[in-house]
């Protein structure tokens, strides 16, 4: 798989912390990855003290699925072990599939680099770390950058350090960053946008439940797709409760490939797939027989399928003329049986 050159919809399974401290169920969210058609896997690349300090902050929104817990605790939980993302990718490698991850700060980069990494994905609320994304730009790997709680201003910013520190391949995803995010604060017509404002390649990190957020994203334009995967949210999980199962991420691949070929171009007349479908166009037809000379009228023609006689809209024009032949009951009407 190569993502510079991929033309369809290219689609992530975020595993983050759905490993849940088990490197087997991390290398069987890799083969159910790849088997439901996936192009890559991401991790994250953390650990609790590169990410924050014990006792700074305790998470107290009542609406948070992780209301009361210590931040430090919670990514001491989420975390990926670093000594697993060898195994991890040599695994992703071999079923076909891309892996690479999210840094969170600059000794990951350099963790990521010993690995081969083909390119990197820049958190939405890593995307004001600017010398992480000046460390990420020069590797000149392409990189998918979140815009998840930014300001255009920021984004800006990010992007002008990203491209001037050597990043050429560049994509932007729209996010919402909520956990689970509702379909109505997604606003993914914001894609097009930021595909005119930045002049890059973009996509969405759906937080959503389901798949129809993500689909509907491919006819806006999106190219890319990352969505937080696990094998089963009853296993429970920092971030099962909003992650896709198996049966969900086939459904994805599937329906955004569809999308995507759907998109077509700007086409109208009859289609060269279309043209046997003329024969169901309504014409004009005898609906009795007709003597030489008699009047064509409202009782002896009748507009029906299939589309072989003059079209509906020369009725009221044929209406009074006369035959000049004999015409048989459900024959075609032409001109040259007009007098």
């Amino acid at each position: 798989m190569n993502f510079e050159h991929k033309e369809s919809p290219f689609i992530i399974a975020e595993m983050s912390g759905n490993h849940n401290q088990s490197l087997d169920r991390a290398l069987e969210i890799v083969d159910a990855a790849a088997a439901c058609g996936a192009h890559a896997i991401k991790l994250q690349t953390y650990t609790a003290e590169t990410m924050t300090m014990k006792g700074v902050y305790k998470i107290e929104d009542k609406n948070s699925l992780w209301k009361d817990r210590e931040l430090y605790d919670l990514y001491e939980e989420a975390y990926t072990p670093w000594e697993w993302h060898q195994p991890i990718f040599e695994h992703a490698r071999k079923k076909g599939i891309v892996p690479f991850s999210s840094p969170f700060d600059e000794t990951a980069v350099d963790f990521l680099e010993e690995l081969d990494v083909e390119l990197y994905k820049i958190a939405s609320f890593e995307n004001t770390d600017l010398p992480l994304l000046k460390k990420v730009a020069q590797t000149n790997k392409p990189v998918i950058m979140s815009t998840g709680a930014s300001t255009i201003a920021q984004i800006d910013e990010a992007v002008q350090v990203l491209r001037n520190n050597g990043c050429t391949d560049l994509t932007l995803l729209k996010c919402t960053s909520t956990y689970p995010a509702s379909p109505e604060n997604t606003n993914i017509l914001t894609i097009p946008h930021l595909k005119e404002l930045f002049d890059c390649k973009v996509g969405l990190s759906d937080h959503t439940m389901g798949i129809g957020v993500a689909v509907a994203s491919i006819a806006l334009g999106a190219k890319v797709i990352e969505k937080h995967f696990t094998l089963n949210r009853a296993d429970g999980g920092v971030d099962s409760a909003f992650s896709i199962e198996p049966d969900e991420l086939k459904a994805l691949v599937v329906e955004s490939e569809r999308a995507y070929l759907a998109l077509g171009k700007v086409q109208y007349g009859v289609h060269k797939k279309e043209v046997k479908s003329l024969d169901f166009k309504r014409s004009i037809f005898a609906s009795e027989n007709i003597k030489k000379g008699d009047k064509f009228t409202s009782e002896n023609l009748r507009i029906i399928r299939p589309g072989y006689g003059l079209a509906p809209k020369y009725f009221e024009t044929i209406l009074g003329r006369n035959a000049a032949q004999e015409i048989k009951k459900g024959t075609p009407i032409s001109w040259d049986v007009l007098l």
